[in-house]
């Protein structure tokens, strides 16, 4: 174990330390995620409408985000806006703003995406069925872009928690910066904890990501 160095973890409550900053890591990523999904609802089914303006100000939004590093989001909401506004914020909300903004519009284009993949034949026969545009939407077109979105939306899940690594750059001791913060006090007594820690980083991303990928494969298996 040594030669690994994976006895750092046992010393005094650094293997706590490491879960309590995976807790704010999904801390973050479970908010941004709650708050991204009803948006990038919204932003999907407004992308869809024909009015150019509307959709011509949402394609802006969403490229500027997909365009700019997370990163670079972060540094100019939390360092940026500091400076430009006056205001002080914390490094947690820093985070879930940006994230929120990356995951409203990364989640709009996947639902504008699953609402246009609908068959023009299926609003037509759910017309000639007699049935209104609210019970189209509802009983035909909801279920399916439902399907669809499923696997998609998991992935964009996923990929926030894994993300959130970036926050520890504005300060945010998440577990990435607890892991580097223990290899550091312990880089004399144990030369190789580098990549005993890392290592358990890695197995605590692979459960907490895990579990998300296999309830999507559930869904996907019920739903065929």
């Amino acid at each position: 174990m040594p030669a690994l160095g994976l006895e750092v973890l046992f010393k005094g409550i650094n293997f706590q330390r490491l879960l309590l900053g995976l807790w704010t890591a999904l801390s973050i990523s479970l908010i941004s995620v709650a708050l991204s999904i009803p948006l990038g609802i919204l932003m999907g089914i407004l992308m869809t409408k024909k009015n150019p303006i509307l959709r011509a100000v949402l394609r802006v939004y969403l490229d500027f985000i997909r365009i700019m590093p997370q990163l670079v989001l972060l540094f100019i909401v939390f360092f940026g806006t500091t400076s430009a506004f006056g205001w002080n914020i914390s490094g947690e909300l820093a985070s879930v703003i940006v994230f929120t903004l990356w995951g409203t519009a990364e989640m709009g284009d996947l639902v504008r995406g699953a609402l246009i993949s609908i068959p023009k034949h299926q609003y037509e026969s759910s017309e000639a069925l007699g049935f209104s545009s609210a019970q189209t939407f509802l009983y035909v077109v909801l279920p399916q872009t439902v399907r669809r979105l499923i696997p998609l939306s998991i992935n964009l899940i996923t990929r926030m928690i894994k993300t959130t690594s970036l926050v520890l750059m504005i300060g945010v001791v998440e577990v990435l910066k607890v892991a580097q913060q223990i290899i550091e006090a312990n880089r004399m007594s144990s030369p190789n904890a580098a990549f005993g820690v890392y290592l358990t980083v890695f197995v605590l991303y692979f459960l907490a990501c895990w579990p998300i990928s296999l309830l999507a494969r559930r869904l996907e298996v019920r739903w065929q």
